[in-house]
C-alpha cells in the first residue's frame, strides 16, 4: 500500500496502550527460571453478578436521569465538567508530589535522546518529533546514513505549531500519506484537538509546502488511498445517506484532480446497514511502485467483512473467509492470516494460520489452490507481518515472547522458515517496511528494557542495530515474573509482574494490574519510562495481564470472550487479582487497576462486580453505559464485540456487568478516578461523565477529571500528557501508598 507515515491510531481498536511512547514493540530481559508455573487451580471470584431488580425484561433501565451529559458540549455536561474539575484538580494537583511527578513525566515525554521514529520516505527517513520546544511537533526527514550517525542531521518538512499559530487551529499531527515510489507528493492529515476526525491535506516535500491547488478534504474520518498522482480513491461523507449507523463510510469514489467530492466517480458501494468501521480501499504496489492489486474492504460488523478487488473497471468478490486479515501482496499472491477455520479445496486450515493464495484463483467463484505459510501452535500467535517482494517477514509470539522469522515460497506452494536472530526472551515489534529497499524496522525492548531500534535486511535475514534508548528509571532494584492465574473456567491466565527484588512477600506492595481484553490486541511487554519513574522507582509493583479478548494465543483467545461469553475475560482478571493476594504480592489495601477505553468496561466491571479485591481504579476513556454504547458515536461499530443491545437477549447478558446499571447505593465502592476527553469522537464522553454522576448521586466517594482537548490517542502534546500521567499517579500513590 501506499505508506502511511505515523499515521493516526486505527480506530478500528479501540486500542489503549497503557505505555505513552511512541516506540512501543517490545523486549524484555525474562530469563527462563524466572517463568514460574500456576499454584492450585482457583474457584471462581466472588458470587454472581446481581441482576437489578429494576430493568425491564429487555434489560433496560426505566429510567436514565443524566441523559443530559450526552450532550458533549451541552450547558448542563459542561457546568459538570467544570465542578467535577476543580474539585479534581484540587485533590490530585494539590497534592504534594503532584508538581514533581509532572515535571519527571514531562523531562521523559519531552526528552531529546528519545530514539526518533522512523519511517522510509523517498530516499530517505521520515520522522514525527515533539519536544519542550515543538510541544505539537515537526515533520522532519534525513539520510539513513544520518539518521545512523551520533550528530544527525534533520530538514524540517512542517512545523505544527507554527501551522496551528498562523492558522489559530489547534492542529494535532495525524499522519502522511505518501504516494510511492519518489513520496514527495503526500496527504497530510490535521486533527483539530486531537479528534479521530482530520482535515486531509496535499503537501509536496520538494517545496516543502501544501500544493496550490491540491487535494484537500474537510473534517472526517476518511479512507483514502493514492491511485495515481492525480486520482485519489476516498470513502468519506459525501452527504445525506452516505454514512452508516456508526458513522462510518460505505462509498468509495474516485476523485482526480481539480474535482469536488460530488464530482467523484463511485467505484464501490457497500451498504449503509453495514456494521463495523466502514469501507476501506487498499492499494498494494510493488517494489517499483506499481500497482499489484486494488483491494476494498467491506465490513458486515465489527469482525465479519467481505473483500473485493478491483480490476479492469469492476469489482470482484474474493473467495475469502469472512473473519481474515490481509497482509499485503507479492506479485500476484495474496498473504492474508486466518482469523476462522476455513475449508477450501477439501481442506480445513486452521484459525491463526497464515496463507497465500492466486490473486486470480481467489477471483473466481469456486476459489483455487491455497498454501499455508505458517501454522501457530497452541500458545503461539502471528503478530505482525510485512510482506515483501519476494518473502514474508513476520514476528510470531510464543507464550507472549517474540521471535521473528522470514517465510520463502518454494517451487509447489510450499513455503519455507528461516529464523532470524532476535534477543532472547523478547518481544519483537515490526515498523515501516520499504519494498524497494528490502529492510524493515524493527523493535524490542522489556519492561526494564529501554527500547531498541534495528533494521532488518530480508533478503540476509540479518538485523543491524541503529539505536538503543538510555534508561529513564533504575531498574536494577527490579525484577519481573511471569505466572499464571486459574480463571473461573479453569483456563490458565498468563501475567506478568514487575516488583522489587527484595520485597516481602507480605501483601504489603503497592501494585497496579493493567488489562484490556478486547478486540483481539496483544499486550506483549513493553518499557513505560513514565510509570518507571513515577511508581516502580517509588517502590511500586506493576502487573500486566493477558486475559482473554486480547490476541496473545491468536484468534481463539479472543473469541472465547465475545458476546455473551464476556463475563469470562472479566472473570480472568478478577483470578489475576486474587491471584496476586494469595502469593502476598500484594493484598486488597495495595491493589489498584487500571485500563482506558476497551480497558474502562474491564476496570469499571471490576470496580462493580468485585470491590473486595481492590482499593484503586484508574479508568480512562471508558465504555461505560453498555446498554447505551450503540446509542453513542461510534458504539454501534462494536456489536460484534459486545452484542446489541437493542436485543433483548443481547441486553439480558450485557445488563449483567454492564456498570452503569450495576452501581449499588449499599455497596462500599473504593474511590475511583474517571477520567475522559470532551474531543474524544471514538469513545463518547458521556459514558465517564454519566458514571461519575450516578457516583455523585449514590454518594460513592469519587475523581472525576475531564481533559478539553487531545482526543481519544491522547497524543496532542507531552504538556498535557505529563499533566495526565502526574495525575494518574499522584492518585494511584494516594490509595495505594499513604
Amino acid at each position: 500500500m501506499n505508506r502511511l507515515i505515523l499515521s493516526v491510531s486505527i480506530p478500528a481498536l479501540l486500542l489503549a496502550a497503557c505505555a505513552s511512547a511512541p516506540a512501543e514493540d517490545a523486549i524484555y530481559g525474562l530469563a527462563p527460571d524466572m517463568v514460574q508455573g500456576p499454584l492450585e487451580p482457583m474457584a471462581p471470584v466472588g458470587a454472581p453478578p446481581h441482576f437489578p431488580a429494576d430493568l425491564t425484561p429487555a434489560g433496560v433501565r426505566a429510567a436514565d436521569d443524566h441523559l443530559a451529559l450526552e450532550e458533549v458540549e451541552g450547558a448542563q455536561a459542561m457546568a459538570f465538567v467544570a465542578e467535577s474539575n476543580r474539585k479534581a484538580l484540587a485533590a490530585l494537583e494539590g497534592d504534594r508530589r503532584y508538581e514533581t511527578f509532572r515535571q519527571q513525566a514531562f523531562d521523559i515525554l519531552s526528552a531529546t535522546d528519545r530514539i526518533p521514529g522512523p519511517s522510509f520516505l523517498g530516499e530517505g527517513i521520515g520522522n514525527f518529533w515533539q519536544d519542550a520546544t515543538n510541544p505539537k511537533g515537526i515533520w522532519r526527514r534525513t539520510t539513513l546514513d544520518s539518521y545512523r550517525s551520533d550528530a544527525t542531521r534533520w530538514e524540517t518538512l512542517l512545523d505544527i505549531d507554527a501551522l496551528a499559530r498562523a492558522e489559530g487551529r489547534d492542529w494535532v499531527w495525524k499522519g502522511a500519506d505518501c504516494l510511492a515510489p519518489d513520496e514527495t507528493r503526500c496527504l497530510v492529515n490535521l486533527s483539530d484537538g486531537g479528534k479521530d476526525a482530520v482535515v486531509v491535506r496535499e503537501f509536496d516535500t520538494t517545496t516543502k509546502s501544501f500544493v496550490d491547488g491540491g487535494f484537500v478534504l474537510p473534517e472526517g474520518k476518511h479512507r483514502i488511498e493514492w491511485l495515481d498522482r492525480d486520482t485519489l480513491l476516498v470513502a468519506t461523507d459525501f452527504g445525506p445517506n452516505t454514512l452508516t449507523e456508526s458513522g462510518y463510510p460505505f462509498i468509495v469514489k474516485a476523485l482526480k484532480r481539480g474535482q469536488t467530492l460530488a464530482q467523484a466517480t463511485e467505484v464501490y458501494r457497500g451498504d449503509i446497514g453495514d456494521g463495523g468501521y466502514g469501507v476501506s480501499p487498499s492499494v498494494y504496489r510493488d517494489k517499483d511502485g506499481r500497482i499489484e492489486a486494488v483491494l476494498f474492504h467491506r465490513p458486515l460488523d465489527t469482525f465479519r467483512a467481505e473483500t473485493w478487488r478491483w480490476v479492469d473497471g469492476r469489482t470482484v468478490k474474493l473467495n475469502l473467509p469472512e473473519r481474515v486479515g490481509v497482509n499485503g501482496t507479492m506479485g500476484d499472491r495474496l498473504v492474508f492470516s486466518l482469523d476462522e477455520d476455513w475449508t477450501v479445496t477439501g481442506a480445513t486450515l486452521p484459525a491463526g494460520a497464515m496463507v497465500s493464495a492466486d490473486l486470480d484463483d481467489l477471483s473466481r467463484p469456486q476459489g483455487g489452490s491455497v498454501h499455508v505459510v505458517f501454522t501457530p501452535g497452541e500458545r503461539q500467535s502471528v503478530d505482525s507481518v510485512r510482506v515483501m517482494s519476494d518473502s514474508v517477514l513476520a514476528v510470531v509470539s510464543d507464550n507472549v515472547v517474540g521471535t521473528l522469522k522470514r517465510f520463502d515460497p518454494g517451487h509447489h506452494g510450499d513455503w519455507q522458515a528461516t529464523d532470524i536472530a532476535v534477543p532472547a526472551n523478547s518481544a519483537v515489534g515490526l515498523g515501516d517496511s520499504s519494498k524497494s529497499r528490502g529492510q524493515v524496522f524493527l523493535t524490542s525492548q522489556g519492561f526494564l528494557t529501554p527500547p531498541t531500534l534495528s533494521l532488518a535486511d530480508v533478503s540476509t535475514a540479518t538485523t543491524t542495530e541503529l539505536r538503543s534508548a538510555p534508561a529513564k528509571f533504575d531498574a536494577s532494584t527490579h525484577v519481573v515474573e511471569q505466572f499464571e492465574a486459574t480463571s473461573s473456567d479453569g483456563t490458565k491466565i498468563p501475567y506478568f509482574v514487575t516488583r522489587p527484588r527484595d520485597m516481602a512477600m507480605d501483601g504489603s506492595a503497592p501494585t497496579i494490574l493493567f488489562g484490556y481484553g478486547g478486540f483481539q490486541v496483544s499486550f506483549p511487554p513493553a518499557y513505560k519510562p513514565e510509570m518507571g519513574k513515577l511508581w516502580l522507582e517509588n517502590g511500586g509493583v506493576f502487573v500486566q495481564a493477558n486475559i482473554r479478548g486480547g490476541g496473545e494465543f491468536g484468534p481463539e483467545w479472543h473469541q472465547s470472550v465475545l458476546k455473551e461469553n464476556r463475563q469470562l475475560a472479566f472473570d480472568d482478571f478478577a483470578a489475576v487479582a486474587a491471584d496476586l493476594h494469595r502469593r502476598g504480592i500484594s493484598s486488597p489495601r495495595r491493589t489498584g487497576i487500571y485500563g482506558r477505553s476497551n480497558g474502562g468496561v474491564l476496570t469499571s466491571v471490576t470496580m462493580t462486580q468485585h470491590p473486595e479485591l481492590i482499593n484503586a481504579a484508574v479508568i480512562e476513556s471508558p465504555l461505560i453505559d453498555m446498554l447505551r454504547y450503540h446509542e453513542l458515536p461510534a458504539g454501534a461499530s462494536w456489536m460484534g464485540e459486545y452484542g446489541d443491545p437493542r436485543i433483548p437477549g443481547d441486553a439480558a447478558f450485557i445488563a449483567r456487568y454492564s456498570a452503569y446499571q450495576q452501581l449499588r447505593p449499599d455497596t462500599d465502592y473504593p474511590r475511583v478516578y474517571i477520567t475522559t476527553n470532551t474531543r474524544d469522537d471514538r469513545v463518547h464522553p458521556g459514558h465517564a461523565r454519566k458514571f461519575a454522576a450516578r457516583l455523585e448521586a449514590m454518594g460513592h466517594d469519587h475523581v472525576y477529571y475531564e481533559e478539553t482537548a487531545g482526543g481519544h490517542s491522547n497524543d496532542a502534546d507531552p504538556v498535557a500528557n505529563a499533566r495526565r500521567w502526574a495525575r494518574h499517579y499522584v492518585y494511584l500513590a494516594q490509595q495505594l501508598m499513604d
